[in-house]
C-alpha cells in the first residue's frame, strides 16, 4: 500500500505541549492514517551544507529554541532511529552527495508535531536536513528521489510553514496580515491545481513572495511533500488559518486514491 506523505505547518514549539485547534489536527491525523514502519521528516530546522540525513540509533531531542517555559524544555520523544533506513536514502540521494550523521537528533519541527501525532514515540524516525543554499528547484528534484519510499511503509513528513516571518509576527494578533492570507491563498490555490513548477520558484508568485518567505527554509519542506506526489493522488488542505499576523498553518495530505495531478 502506498502511503500517503503529509506536508505540517508547525507554527510554535509550545504547539507540542499545549492543547490548540492545530494539535488536535495533527493528532487526529495520525490517527487516521495507516501506521508507518518509519518516518522520514524534513524540518525548517536542519539547515546544512550538502545533504544529510540522521543515523543514531536513538536520536537525542534537540530543544533548539530559547525563551520557552520549562515544560517544553523537558519534553522528550524517544522514538528510535532507523541506520539501516538512513543509508538506503543515502544511497538513493548518492546523486546529491548525501550521507549520514551518526550524532544528529531530532529537532523542533519534528518531535513537536510527531509527538501529538505518534505520542507513543514507537515509530522509527530519520530526519533528512535542508541544503538551504539550494534554489527550490534543486530540492522538488531531490525529493522525486524518494518516492519509492512510499511503497515501503515509510511516512514522509515535511514540516515549516508557507508563511513564516518572525521579524514582523504580532503575538497579540489572532489572524494574518492581508499579504501573508494572499501569499497562503495563493499557495493553497497552486498546491490543489497542481502547478508545482510554480510552487519551486515561489520568488514568481507574486510581490507577496518577498515579506511571506524572507528566507526560505520554512517553505522548502513543502517541496518534498510536492516532489513525491504522484499522478492520480488526492490532495486535501487542512489546518489553513494564518496566525500572529505573518505564521500560515496551512498543512498538507497526498494520498494515493484520488485524481490530483502531480
Amino acid at each position: 500500500m502506498r502511503l500517503p506523505v503529509v506536508f505540517v505547518g508547525h507554527g510554535s514549539p509550545m504547539n507540542a505541549i499545549e492543547d490548540s485547534a492545530f494539535r488536535r489536527g495533527w493528532a487526529e491525523l495520525g490517527r487516521a492514517l495507516p501506521k508507518p514502519e518509519a518516518i522520514l521528516c524534513v524540518s525548517a530546522h536542519w539547515e546544512t551544507q550538502g545533504v544529510f540525513l540522521t543515523g543514531a540509533e536513538a536520536p537525542p531531542t534537540i530543544h533548539d529554541f530559547y525563551g520557552f517555559p520549562r515544560e517544553l524544555f523537558a519534553v522528550r520523544y524517544p522514538a528510535p532511529g532507523q541506520p539501516a533506513l538512513a543509508a538506503r536514502v543515502a544511497s538513493m540521494l548518492a546523486g546529491f552527495a548525501a550521507a549520514v550523521d551518526p550524532a544528529r537528533g531530532l529537532d523542533h519541527g519534528c518531535w513537536s508535531v510527531l509527538v501529538a501525532m505518534y505520542p507513543e514515540a514507537d515509530v522509527p524516525v530519520v530526519q533528512l536536513s535542508l541544503d538551504s543554499r539550494q534554489p527550490g528547484p534543486f530540492h522538488y528534484a531531490l525529493a522525486k528521489e524518494l518516492r519509492p519510499l512510499r511503497d515501503d511503509g515509510v511516512l514522509i513528513l515535511g514540516s515549516g510553514n508557507v508563511v513564516h516571518n518572525l521579524g514582523l509576527a504580532d503575538f497579540g494578533q489572532d489572524g494574518g496580515y492581508d499579504w501573508a492570507d494572499r501569499f497562503d491563498a495563493a499557495v493553497r490555490a497552486r498546491i490543489e491545481a497542481g502547478d508545482h513548477a510554480a510552487l519551486a520558484t515561489w520568488e514568481g508568485l507574486g510581490p507577496d513572495a518577498r515579506l511571506a518567505i524572507p528566507t526560505p527554509e520554512h517553505y522548502l519542506p513543502l517541496l518534498y511533500v510536492l516532489g513525491v506526489q504522484q499522478p492520480g493522488d488526492a490532495v486535501r488542505l487542512f489546518n489553513a488559518a494564518t496566525v500572529l499576523g505573518s505564521i500560515s498553518m496551512t498543512s498538507v495530505l497526498v494520498e494515493a486514491d484520488g485524481s490530483t495531478p502531480s
